[in-house]
């Protein structure tokens, strides 16, 4: 089963990804723009099923439809609130509300392949669906974490976080008064959770925050090297794979 992904944020599509693979299903391509999507239209064979976010970095996923006629299945993947989803549920597979609970993942894919056999081309209705998102909803990130200290519950603004780290099976983060607090979640949660203009994943390890960045340092195999203001527990080094789009967010 191929499946094409068409996300913006890239930790969501990269997360979604690997958890379609686990259900072996082939991601044949990642698009992130109304544009990019409109040009790989134009020159592929459409696969059969596509997940959809809505909101793309240059519009409305539903521009794609005005310019290429696609006749594949679709599962909406959106942060919009569920009253604005009523006519996805009328006229697409399914929809999957940020951040994607992987179980709710393994529900959609099922029901797509149960209705393969006997699924006719969609008549999507984007323009009711439009009007319905004429006052798109801003999108909602974490603002706080809590953690449990002894007996008591503590809340951590995520203002107040450099970085987000692992280490022995552990999720942590790290604050500007240089404390550190287990949390209960993993790295690949918090990519969907926080806010992509402030949080960026460097690596497996670390997830650092752009307002605690002090100095950026050419490293060893095209990496780079990162001195946070109080985090020196351990090096921050950004992956080579991500040094690219590491460079793009900094913009």
């Amino acid at each position: 089963m191929e499946v094409l992904i068409i996300e913006d944020e890239k930790p969501s599509a990269r997360r979604l990804k690997r958890m379609l693979e686990k259900q072996g299903v082939t991601v044949i391509h990642t698009l992130h723009s109304v544009a990019e999507s409109v040009e790989w239209f134009q020159n592929n064979v459409h696969p059969k099923l596509i997940f959809l976010d809505i909101q793309l970095s240059d519009g409305l996923s539903f521009e794609i439809f005005d310019a290429v006629s696609i006749k594949s299945s679709i599962i909406f993947t959106t942060a919009y609130d569920e009253y604005a989803l009523q006519a996805f549920k009328l006229n697409s597979i399914d929809y999957l509300l940020k951040p994607i609970d992987e179980e709710e993942l393994v529900q959609a894919v099922n029901k797509y392949r149960e209705l393969q056999p006997s699924v006719k081309e969609l008549q999507m209705s984007f323009d009711d669906i439009r009007k319905m998102l004429t006052n798109p909803v801003e999108r909602e990130y974490k603002k706080r974490f809590t953690t449990k200290i002894g007996q008591h519950l503590k809340m951590i603004a995520v203002d107040e976080i450099e970085c987000f780290y692992s280490e022995n099976k552990g999720t942590y983060a790290f604050t500007e008064e240089g404390r550190n607090y287990l949390l209960d979640t993993t790295l690949e949660q918090l990519e969907d959770e926080l806010s992509p203009e402030k949080f960026f994943r460097i690596n497996r390890k670390f997830i650092i925050c752009i307002d605690a960045i002090a100095d950026i340092i050419s490293y060893t195999n095209s990496r780079l090297q990162l001195k946070l203001k109080n985090y020196d527990e351990d090096e921050v080094i950004v992956a080579r794979e991500r040094v690219k789009d590491f460079k793009l967010w900094l913009e």
